[in-house]
C-alpha cells in the first residue's frame, strides 16, 4: 500500500514540477477561488468533459454550501462562456492539478478584483488583454455578476490582485514537458 502511496504521490509531483512557467504559484484564498474556478470551467468547455465542472462545484460547494456553490458556479459559467465566446484566440489554463497559476487565470483573477474594487479601466484592460477582442460588453456584464456573486459570499479579492502589467504583458503559451 505504501508503494502505491509513493507512485501516487510521485505522479502527482512531477505534474506540478511541469508547470514552471506559472505566474502565481500562491494566490490568497478568494483569488484562488476565482482561478481555479475559471480553470475548471475553461478546462471542461474544451474538453467536453463534465468532471471539470464536477471539480469546481465540488470546490465550490465545499466552501458555500450547495446553495452557495450554484450561485457562484452559475456566474462563474455564464463568465467563462462569454470570455470563451469573445476570445480571437485560444485561452490558455494549466492542467487542473497544476499548483501554480498562468498569464490567462491571473488576468482573470485581476478581472474579478477590478470588477469588485470598481476600477473599470484596469477591469477593461484585463478583459481585452484576455479576449484580444474589442467585443466586451459580454465578457465585463458577466464578470461584474461573478465579481458580486463572490462578494456576496463574502470573497473579497484584494485590490493588490489588480495587476495592469499583466494586461500589457504578450500571451505566453505554457509549454508542458
Amino acid at each position: 500500500m505504501r508503494s502505491k502511496q509513493r507512485l501516487v504521490r510521485r505522479s502527482h509531483d512531477a505534474q506540478i514540477s511541469r508547470c514552471r512557467l506559472g505566474f502565481a504559484p500562491c494566490l490568497p484564498e478568494p483569488e484562488r477561488l476565482v482561478a481555479l474556478g475559471f480553470r475548471y470551467w475553461m478546462l471542461g468547455r474544451d474538453s467536453g468533459e463534465i468532471d471539470c465542472w464536477e471539480r469546481a462545484f465540488n470546490l465550490y460547494s465545499g466552501y458555500f454550501g450547495v446553495a452557495g456553490a450554484r450561485v457562484a458556479v452559475t456566474q462563474l459559467s455564464l463568465w467563462v462562456s462569454a470570455v470563451d465566446s469573445a476570445a480571437h484566440r485560444n485561452i490558455e489554463v494549466f492542467p487542473a492539478e497544476c499548483a501554480s497559476f498562468c498569464r490567462d487565470e491571473c488576468l482573470a483573477v485581476s478581472m474579478i478584483a477590478a470588477c469588485q474594487h470598481q476600477t473599470c479601466p484596469a477591469m477593461r484592460a484585463c478583459a481585452f488583454a484576455l479576449a484580444e477582442s474589442m467585443r466586451l460588453e459580454s465578457v465585463t456584464e458577466t464578470a461584474q455578476c461573478f465579481a458580486d456573486a463572490m462578494l456576496g459570499l463574502d470573497q473579497v479579492l484584494s485590490p493588490g490582485s489588480i495587476v495592469s502589467a499583466l494586461a500589457e504583458m504578450p500571451a505566453a503559451s505554457p509549454t508542458l514537458q
